[in-house]
């Protein structure tokens, strides 16, 4: 069973072990089990059906992430090392979908985009209570990582 641990997290993602790792600067630490048999189920789904979710934006369930959102969630719960020079800055909401936090709440990470020379339109931000969005549009939409509870 692979485990992921969400909020500055990760566990073991592809070997059958369930031990976790990192902890990261924030220390949130939920516990999700990756999906091992049909892909139509959701890990560790409450019996209400109801997710952890911060905000009231459209969310997408992590297992649902592309890998090289994994990949990103991986560096973010080990400190990195980033490879690129603007992981880890402040993301400043600027566009105001976010929720209105202090500035500094936020950090942004860059998500590989397959046959891109740059850093591509892909981002994960992550904020200081263990919430996690997703754009794939660079900062044009977001959507809320959620793990259930």
């Amino acid at each position: 069973m692979a485990v992921f641990v969400a909020g500055y997290f990760v566990g073991n993602l592809n070997d059958s072990d369930d031990s976790t790792v990192g902890g990261g600067a924030f220390g949130t630490t939920i516990v999700v089990e990756a999906p091992s048999a049909s892909p139509n189920t959701i890990p560790n789904q409450p019996s209400s059906g109801k997710f952890i979710q911060y905000s009231e934006l459209p969310s997408v369930l992590v297992t649902k992430l592309p890998a090289e959102a994994w990949d990103t969630l991986e560096l973010i719960a080990g400190d990195g090392p980033f490879p690129y020079d603007r992981d880890g800055l402040t993301f400043q909401n600027r566009e105001g979908i976010l929720p209105d936090l202090e500035r500094g709440h936020y950090r942004e990470y860059t998500v590989r985009t397959p046959g891109e020379s740059d850093r591509g339109a892909r981002r994960i931000v992550a904020g200081a209570h263990g919430e996690l969005y997703y754009t794939d549009d660079h900062y044009a939409s977001f959507r809320e990582i959620i793990y259930a509870d």
